[in-house]
């Protein structure tokens, strides 16, 4: 006679009593986990751009990010501020975090404020926060008004007129809100210059006098300024040529297609130079660029753009995603490539949207990854694991390119580890890039389905590694934090750092929170 069985029914599988109990629906339906305040405000931190994504609106975005705010002590708003200026050099989100400590704790700003507040675009980025009203006034106050008027009066001339191109509010407006005392002739003449007044010219810095010498007629070399300062003069070839020969890092990126519009590249000489200083490694640091933005220059390169400028893009790009992990044993990574992820990346902006998508940083991450690991495995997925063959020989750009190029369809995060499963694969790390709003996956169990089909993965590789890359804040994610799992936002490369440190097991519970509370 068979002996009793247990109910196969009841009993099939351990794998969803492992998970951990889901708390939350995601932005698309689904089952997931919400991520603690902490945890939800330093992905903001790294990837919100307070624009509209695909799942949220730009006011949605605001309200989430303040509500966090609310329920975090101002000392982690204040090192999450740095953090995401030094390490993941947004822009409007950690001037929202200091209008935010200008009500909350005015004290903790005061230090911080000339870290956070590094030039005339972020200090106008502050004032028009503060100044909207979202935090909960609308005066700067005493405290961070003289914040203000300290930063203007301890700036170098030549920064605070580079500085001065912009509107709403323009810096002139925040010289008057400001009312700062200048410290030399040349400063107070130079502020007189910016608010309009009639000032002696030959007191101006050397670089105002410059710019006003060659927009009058008097001096024909173009001088170093913004290039918004120099695009609504009438300009001939060669202060075009002069332009691009004294154009900054950022600057080149930018505008190659206008300089090959105006003749720049027929001076060989000049073209060389040009490549020259978009592959340098060194200026590459220093400009803290984001890889994606290497990428978005070279696609929207037009074919007058020399091949050799263009070539040089993608050295600029393998520089800037350096500090990829070469990781001891097998590493999968798995980019999303469902169609959310088309959305840019940088959110919707009137007049200002990217032409790179979510999709196009997954793809990017992907092929850097495996790059600098040869060995390594990308299994991108929408609903179902999408076949893909890469030759790790490529450059990044290609590879990027390559994987970018196969988006579309719904999101099933647990696709991939499936298909691991169900071949019984062995690995070390498995690193995920996606926006984490999974919802075609089967809804049952007591945890998501990425949760469960990670605890089966591990069981087999009990010293496997998570890392789940979030593209876009919503702060909900596919797989608990643990030991064993690092949920990180973000797309600069501080964020391969960060993986490095996970991989090699120096990084403690509450992984990302904690290098932002050590910052």
């Amino acid at each position: 006679m068979n002996p009793i069985m247990a109910n196969k029914n009841i009993f099939a599988s351990n794998r969803g009593q492992l998970a951990p109990q889901t708390n939350a629906i995601n932005e698309a339906g689904g089952k997931a986990y919400a991520m603690t305040p902490k945890q939800a405000l330093a992905q903001y931190a790294a990837t919100g751009c307070l624009n509209g994504t695909f799942y949220a609106t730009a006011s949605e975005q605001l309200a989430n990010l303040l509500a966090l705010c609310d329920a975090i002590e101002p000392a982690f708003i204040a090192r999450t501020a740095i953090w995401c200026r030094e390490r993941g050099f947004m822009k409007d989100t950690p001037a929202l975090l200091c209008a935010v400590l200008a009500v909350k704790d005015v004290a903790l700003l005061e230090p911080l404020f000339p870290r956070v507040i590094d030039n005339a675009k972020m200090l106008r980025n502050f004032v028009q926060i503060v100044r909207s009203g979202v935090t909960g006034r609308k005066s700067l106050g005493t405290a961070p008004k003289r914040m203000v008027r300290k930063w203007i009066e301890d700036a170098r001339p030549d920064v605070l007129f580079r500085g001065s191109v912009g509107k709403s509010p323009s810096l002139a407006d925040v010289i008057k809100l400001a009312h700062p005392k200048p410290h030399g002739t040349e400063l107070e003449s130079l502020l007189g210059y910016l608010l309009g007044r009639t000032v002696d010219a030959s007191k101006l810095p050397p670089i105002a006098r410059n710019y006003e010498a060659f927009r009058s007629g008097e001096s024909i070399d173009v001088p170093d300024v913004p290039f918004e300062m120099l695009t609504s003069l009438p300009l001939s070839k060669r202060e075009w040529k002069g332009i691009a020969r004294n154009a900054g890092w950022q600057m080149t990126r930018m505008n190659l297609n206008t300089f090959a519009r105006h003749g720049v590249f027929e001076d060989e000489e000049l073209t060389l130079t040009i490549a020259m200083r978009l592959a340098d490694a060194a200026t590459v640091r220093k400009a803290r660029v984001f890889p994606y933005q290497l990428m978005a220059a070279y696609r929207n390169a037009s074919p007058a753009v020399p091949i050799i400028v263009r070539d040089a893009l993608q050295d600029a790009l393998e520089v800037a995603t350096e500090n990829v992990p070469a990781i001891e044993g097998k590493v999968y990574v798995l980019p999303d490539v469902s169609g959310s992820m088309s959305s840019p990346v940088t959110g919707e902006r009137k007049g200002a949207t990217t032409s790179v998508c979510c999709i196009d940083v997954a793809a990017l991450v992907a092929a850097s990854i495996i790059r600098k690991n040869p060995d390594a495995e990308v299994l991108p997925f929408s609903t179902q694991v999408v076949d893909v063959d890469l030759n790790r020989r490529d450059s990044v750009m290609t590879n990027a390119s390559t994987l970018a190029s196969i988006g579309g369809g719904g999101t099933t995060c647990s696709a991939p580890l499936a298909r691991l499963n169900a071949c019984g694969a062995k690995g070390d790390l498995v690193i995920f890039v996606s926006d984490n709003e999974s919802w075609a996956d089967p809804q049952n169990g007591r945890g998501t389905e990425t949760m469960q089909e990670w605890n089966a993965f591990r069981q087999r590789n009990p010293n496997a590694r998570l890392v789940c890359i979030d593209i876009q804040p919503y702060g909900t994610t596919q797989a608990a934090e643990r030991d064993d799992v690092l949920n990180i936002g973000g797309f600069s490369d501080a964020v391969f750092g960060l993986v490095n440190e996970f991989a090699a097991g120096r990084l403690g519970g509450e992984h990302w929170v904690r290098v932002i509370e050590n910052s």
